[in-house]
């Protein structure tokens, strides 16, 4: 069988796991394609701009960065055009915002630093809704663009930013060691999109390639899935990141959970992405709730 090359470039985080999957179980070469690599982003700029130089043609990126990095609009500048397609979704996604444990209410993040992917994009529209909807002027913050999650939970965790947004498996990484969750988006929409896969424009040229990726990631997507497969899972998620083994559970329950992790299927959720897409216009959805997502440490 012919194969067709491809590159990946996707952030940090356990939503990784179907993909670690296809490659383990050589699933995207017997559908006919072949990953020659998956590149770990530093940031959402980063991850643009390389796409747009043509070096990767599938990103695993937020909804909110396809929105976000369109034409003449994001962080990395107007000539900077990933050409980004939607072609299959990947997580809810839940993101948490982490703070210092000196931290018990919002208002206590004003006057102090908040540690981003980018000021444009990287899920800051959610954080600006959990600060207003807790009445903090975010005028009275400091925003301060760090990076992808890794980057941006070190820098909270070595006192150099107050609070950081985060996916997993970052968050369980901050609760175990004595972080703070004091906000969360499941706390105030239904449905969000988080994740999705997708392709450089002319990558859609090679239509084959793209149905052999969808293919070869749906099979890695149902292994990890598979509720049988839960201690092999576990062995692959402990191989591929470096987790505290005490962290392991709650990150393998989160990021299991069609509730704030994987999309069974890879569907797209249509509220997920009206809510991205209102965020994005200034226009919020109606909350879901607003119940503290505070957790003791």
């Amino acid at each position: 069988m012919t194969v067709d090359p491809l590159r990946i470039i996707a952030f940090p985080g356990a939503s990784n796991l179907p993909t670690f999957a296809a490659m383990e179980r050589d699933s995207f070469r017997s559908f006919g394609v072949d990953v020659v690599s998956l590149e770990l982003t530093s940031s959402s700029i980063t991850q643009a701009e390389r796409v747009a130089a043509g070096e990767f043609g599938i990103a695993f990126t937020a909804f909110d960065n396809v929105v976000a990095y369109s034409p003449d609009q994001g962080a990395a500048g107007d000539d900077v055009d990933p050409e980004y397609v939607v072609i299959m979704g990947a997580t809810q996604l839940e993101l948490s915002l982490v703070v210092d444990p000196s931290v018990d209410e919002h208002a206590q993040l004003m006057g102090r630093s908040i540690a981003l992917d980018a000021l444009g994009t990287g899920f800051v529209f959610v954080l600006y809704e959990m600060l207003e909807r807790a009445g903090v002027d975010r005028s009275r913050c400091e925003f301060v663009p760090v990076g992808a999650t890794p980057q941006r939970w070190q820098a909270v965790r070595a006192g150099i930013h107050a609070a950081t947004l985060t996916i997993e498996p970052f968050t369980s990484l901050a609760t175990t060691a004595g972080f703070r969750i004091l906000d969360s988006s499941s706390c105030l929409f239904t449905s969000y999109q988080g994740g999705v896969v997708a392709a450089r424009r002319t990558v859609l040229e090679r239509p084959a390639a793209v149905r052999a990726f969808i293919d070869g990631y749906l099979d890695g997507l149902g292994w990890v899935l598979d509720p049988s497969n839960r201690p092999a899972v576990t062995d692959l998620l402990m191989s591929r990141m470096d987790i505290d083994p005490a962290a392991v559970r709650p990150v393998l329950n989160s990021v299991l959970s069609p509730e704030s992790g994987l999309t069974p299927d890879a569907r797209l959720l249509p509220d997920g992405v009206d809510t991205v897409l209102a965020l994005d216009r200034g226009t919020a959805p109606t909350v879901l709730r607003r119940t503290s997502a505070a957790s003791s440490t």
